[in-house]
């Protein structure tokens, strides 16, 4: 890319993890190689910039194409929306016109007076105006006590104007539900027939372990109303015996809606609907091996093959919560594989090697910073995939591959 590079690089490590087996990094399986500058081993079709370091850290760096044809990037910055009881985060923002080739510099994307959480991107079909949903934590409307600082109200703010001003909130009071409070930061979904469908969960962190309960928000009138789904709380999905379900996303191929959500079990679930999201089968383990981390998901350009990236290593079998300091946690996060599906998430193919984190281990930083590599946000324009990467949750990356050489990425037995 033609970007120029505009931070010192971290130092890469002595050895990278890939596959549950240990490579020096100066001798990486064939077709694998070091990106110094933003300190990744790679594939070596994928391509990559920084396009941002925070001061202090970033947390959900989500992304879009505006109606204008900018690629839109947006992510917090300061602090979690719910660390606090006041304000420490700002909701920040890159443009590209010239499809990532170039950037602007960093500008305040809305000026807010709660913290921010994640841009969920969506623009209706038919329209220019750009939604972004998300978790809405109004001082005021959600409490730090008694284990409930995950849960705050879910809505969205607009722009009418390619994403350069900001009109809202508006916060989602279901029908079935009213005062409903949760989290929200996955993409969502506008079915064929123009329904919006948005996953969010609650979760309980008191007493430990936690608790969480999966949900829907859909809308059938382009949110002037909306239903939660299963019902009302707290009768949302989960995963037994850990009580868990998280970061649902829900994805439209043909006819059929895939709902494809994070557990704690060491896969990614999955449930369907075929009823436009009205009703759903109950949850079921995808082969798709990943700890407790989101699910990250597209479209490829033909419009029914998903290509899903995930962690594929899951080491905590012990598990009692998410523990930031647990390296078999947070170890799990360090690497990104593909799989593909042609059937609406009912069967995958062998997952390929896409990249994982190659910088050197930081004193003083927990796993859960010096692994990061999860929370991707992905889209493809035209031929090309670009991915998005709050890595180590201190720089932005922007990642590129072209479609085809996603689908020839090595796998676990190529790699030597």
């Amino acid at each position: 890319m033609a970007l120029k590079f505009q931070y010192d690089p971290w130092p890469i490590a002595k050895t990278v993890e890939i596959g549950c087996e240990t490579y020096s990094t100066s001798a990486l399986p064939k077709g694998i190689r070091v990106i110094d500058d933003i300190g990744i081993a790679a594939a070596d079709a994928l391509d990559g910039s920084l396009l941002y370091r925070a001061p202090t850290v970033l947390y959900e760096v989500r992304s879009t194409i505006t109606p204008g044809g900018d690629y839109l990037v947006m992510f917090p910055v300061g602090g979690h929306y719910n660390q606090t009881d006041r304000k420490i985060n700002t909701m920040m923002a890159l443009r590209s016109s010239d499809k990532g080739k170039t950037w602007s510099n960093p500008y305040v994307a809305f000026n807010i007076e709660y913290n921010q959480h994640g841009f969920i991107p969506l623009i209706p079909k038919g329209s220019k105006r750009i939604y972004s949903f998300g978790t809405q934590a109004v001082f005021g409307l959600f409490t730090r006590e008694d284990g409930l600082f995950e849960n705050a109200p879910i809505g969205y703010l607009y722009s009418d104007d390619d994403g350069f001003t900001w009109k809202g909130p508006t916060l989602i009071n279901p029908v079935n539900d009213p005062g409903f409070t949760g989290m929200s930061v996955m993409r969502m979904c506008e079915t064929n027939k123009g329904t919006w469908l948005l996953g969010t969960h609650e979760g309980y962190h008191d007493p430990q372990p936690c608790k969480s309960n999966l949900y829907m928000l859909r809308s059938e009138d382009q949110g002037e109303s909306w239903e939660l789904l299963p019902g009302r709380r707290t009768n949302g999905w989960h995963v037994m015996p850990f009580h868990r379900m998280d970061e649902g996303r829900p994805i439209q191929v043909g006819d059929r809606i895939l709902f494809i959500t994070r557990t704690p079990q060491g896969h990614l679930w999955a449930l369907w609907s075929d009823d436009d999201g009205k009703t759903w089968t109950d949850p079921v383990p995808t082969p798709l091996v990943h700890p407790d981390a989101p699910p990250m998901i597209t479209h490829l350009s033909d419009g029914k093959t998903l290509v899903c990236l995930h962690h594929n290593r899951f080491h905590d079998f012990e598990y009692t919560g998410l523990d930031a300091n647990k390296v078999s946690i947070m170890g799990d996060r360090s690497e990104i594989w593909a799989a593909f599906s042609s059937d609406c998430g009912k069967t995958w193919s062998e997952p390929g090697f896409l990249y994982c984190n190659a910088v050197a281990y930081k004193e003083g930083w927990p796993p859960f910073f010096n692994n990061q590599c999860s929370y991707n946000d992905l889209y493809v324009d035209g031929n090309v995939v670009n991915i998005y990467v709050p890595h180590r949750w201190h720089q932005v990356l922007h990642l590129q591959i072209k479609e085809e050489d996603l689908l020839k990425l090595p796998k676990k037995n190529e790699l030597m």
